[in-house]
């Protein structure tokens, strides 16, 4: 019997010949689960054809009733089919095929997967909302599945990368594995209705529409200051490959941090202004480490001739390693630059700068993943879940990115003509015009 399907173009080489494992993750409105559900159903028909009995088990990691279930996205994949609508039963609490050589079970997998494997021979095992099962649950229950030309499908939405999902089903995926990603964009069926949800959580929710809609992890948090720039920057494809122009001038904006294992991160942001364009090549952060192990990087990585510009951080007065950082750097042979004491609101002055010009930053998006994570976590501290007032920048892990990202805003932001205090040192010696002051040699 020939029979049409409607699936999602992307979706048709996951269920085109034999694999093990199949799955699909994603944001809303891709159609994966619906469309996991219609295959599940045609799956069941495939084996009852075949003269197979046993079942097809739908799970999530937790399923305390039919209700925390895939029960109702089966039987509506079902009944709006009408083909398989004539080979099911779809009862109030069953799904079978008529023959009844197959029945649906719906299961949590922490609970209830070894009562149905002690029962039935399993023919499929579909896990949707997958991205919370752990690895322990992945194991007994990928154990369970051992008939021959039996397959596992997971369906999920994407939120850690050191989930046990993301681990086993993307950064080392089994054999014989047919995983892709899917977004609205995806699905030629996306509806008005959604995508006007769709465009609201951009405009108004900034910080979570990159996880809520284009299958990306949570990196951002409520409020958090850059969110809406990036969504954009992802959405203009700003965020992409970014080669390095050999003519043009390379920089490297630091935030400076210390030795030893409660020290202050180094974030290292290495960017080329190219034209009305920032051009962000690299980024680096490492906690702890001593200078020369920042030095070996810029070398490693070809940027042994960058403008160094380093902070003087006016927010923590007390705290100044300009001077140490810049002779150092001096001596390993960099030009430098120390951009002068902004007071007590440089932290505000980076973020409203940074925000003012990012719609002219391109990331090169293969060695910028983790900088662009600090920029979407970094936010403003609350006093209290009450009064919700506003506290300044959170200084947390991603502060430190943030604020060598803000630098480099500053610098580019900088009016024609105005220069730092210090001039870039390269064979020169000071002068007797006092600290700041340097005439050739």
């Amino acid at each position: 019997m020939k029979v049409r399907l409607q699936l999602p173009p992307k979706l048709v080489p996951v269920f085109t010949g034999p694999a093990m494992y199949r799955g699909a993750y994603g944001g809303r409105g891709s159609a994966k689960t619906r469309s996991f559900a219609t295959m599940a159903a045609v799956r069941g028909y495939q084996c009852a054809e075949a003269n197979q009995t046993g079942v097809i088990v739908c799970a999530r990691e937790f399923v305390n009733s039919l209700a925390d279930s895939s029960f109702s996205e089966v039987a509506e994949a079902i009944q709006s089919t009408p083909w398989l609508d004539r080979v099911y039963e779809v009862g109030k609490e069953y799904i079978r095929t008529r023959d009844g050589r197959i029945n649906f079970a719906f299961a949590g997998l922490r609970h209830n997967i070894d009562s149905i494997k002690s029962k039935s021979r399993i023919r499929l095992l579909w896990v949707d909302e997958a991205e919370r099962v752990s690895e322990t649950a992945w194991q007994k229950a990928d154990n369970t599945v051992r008939e021959e030309g039996a397959e596992v499908w997971a369906t999920w939405n994407p939120e850690r990368k050191n989930s046990a999902t993301h681990k086993r089903f993307r950064e080392n995926p089994p054999p014989q594995s047919k995983i892709i990603e899917l977004n609205w964009r995806d699905n030629p069926w996306f509806p008005s209705t959604l995508n006007v949800k769709r465009l609201a959580d951009l405009e108004n929710r900034p910080d979570q529409y990159d996880h809520l809609w284009e299958g990306g992890f949570i990196t951002v948090v409520e409020g958090a200051y850059y969110a809406k720039q990036l969504a954009e920057a992802k959405a203009q494809d700003r965020i992409t490959f970014v080669p390095r122009d050999p003519l043009a001038r390379v920089y490297a904006f630091f935030d400076i941090g210390g030795t030893g294992a409660r020290a202050d991160a180094v974030s290292i942001w290495i960017a080329q202004f190219i034209g009305a364009k920032i051009n962000v090549l690299d980024h680096y952060t490492a906690q702890g480490q001593p200078l020369a192990t920042h030095v070996e990087w810029l070398r490693e990585r070809k940027y042994g001739s960058a403008l160094i510009y380093l902070p003087h951080d006016g927010e923590q007065g007390d705290k100044v390693h300009a001077t140490s950082y810049e002779s150092a750097l001096r001596d390993a042979g960099f030009d430098v630059l120390v951009i002068p004491n902004q007071g007590l609101g440089a932290a505000r002055a980076r973020i409203e700068t940074a925000r003012r010009v990012f719609n002219r930053v391109h990331f090169n998006a293969a060695t910028t993943e983790a900088g662009r994570e600090s920029l979407g976590w970094y936010h403003e501290k609350r006093s209290d879940d009450v009064r919700n007032v506003g506290l300044g920048p959170d200084h947390d892990w991603s502060s430190h990115d943030a604020d060598s990202f803000g630098l480099m805003c500053i610098v580019y932001d900088e009016p024609p003509g105005k220069r730092p205090d210090r001039q870039p040192y390269s064979g020169r010696r000071r002068s007797g015009g006092g600290s700041g002051s340097w005439e050739s040699a």
